[in-house]
């Protein structure tokens, strides 16, 4: 398998408001990788810093490039691309992993999830709705194909966590508390609320802490319950179950 750097490509002067979303692009079908990179290279704003075949290639560039953004497909050779997720994040921790594969399968979307990816798309994604995704991806929100939702809700459900209410007709503060209600689990407190909200836009503890004017170490601890009373593992598997649950709508700045 092929590994290298790529150089990143310098941008007009006028181009230059805000630096790029930096990727490492981890495919191991060459004429894909190289057409995806062909693909994301059209986009302003985006720039691959480098591209590897499998998992071990991936771990060396990654702690090397320090991307903003890992592509990560699910059947490498070797390891799994959802058993290579915590070994990147570790070895690049800013980085965000996010899954581009064809697998639809339930258990490797909860793998994915549970082990840290920022999301999971497929592989039949437009290009305009993948680059979004990359950005969104780089800002910290969660982002999974809405062909797998209902395979996500099932996951989370399968794994203990409260069912999801019918909530087209229940208001974003009311769903978290019919859901808590109608599984025996806690329901969150209005302030929990406010804090799951701003998970799911991709807002850090600090910055969470500003919008709703208390401490950080609030948000920490209010982080921690949310968590706890979810039944779930991970900033991300909450803010992807606030999106179920129609707590927040799509970003303003994708639109």
């Amino acid at each position: 398998m092929t590994t290298s750097v790529l150089p990143v490509a310098t941008a007009p002067a006028s181009a230059l408001t805000s630096p790029p979303v930096t990727l490492l692009v981890v495919d191991d079908h060459t004429l894909f990788r190289r057409g995806l990179i062909a693909l994301l290279s059209q986009y302003e704003g985006l720039s691959v810093v480098g591209e590897a075949g499998d998992a071990a290639q991936a771990l060396r560039l990654a702690p090397q490039l320090q991307p903003q953004v890992i592509l990560l497909d699910n059947h490498l050779p070797g390891v799994m691309g959802v058993d290579a997720i915590q070994g990147l994040r570790e070895v690049s921790p800013t980085s965000r992993v996010l899954m581009l594969t064809v697998s639809e399968d339930a258990q490797d979307l909860s793998t994915a999830l549970r082990n840290g990816a920022q999301g999971y798309l497929l592989k039949t994604i437009d290009g305009d709705l993948l680059a979004q995704a990359i950005r969104r991806a780089a800002r910290g929100e969660p982002v999974v194909s809405p062909e797998l939702m209902g395979k996500l809700v099932a996951a989370f459900q399968s794994q203990g966590a409260p069912e999801i209410a019918p909530a087209a007709s229940i208001p974003a503060d009311a769903a978290a508390v019919a859901a808590g209600a109608t599984s025996g689990f806690t329901p969150l407190s209005p302030r929990e609320e406010d804090v799951l909200r701003e998970i799911a836009r991709g807002a850090s503890n600090k910055e969470i802490a500003r919008t709703l004017d208390i401490a950080e170490t609030t948000v920490k601890i209010h982080v921690q319950h949310i968590l706890r009373k979810l039944g779930l593992s991970s900033r991300v598997q909450a803010a992807v179950y606030a999106s179920c649950l129609l707590y927040t709508s799509p970003s303003p700045r994708d639109s």
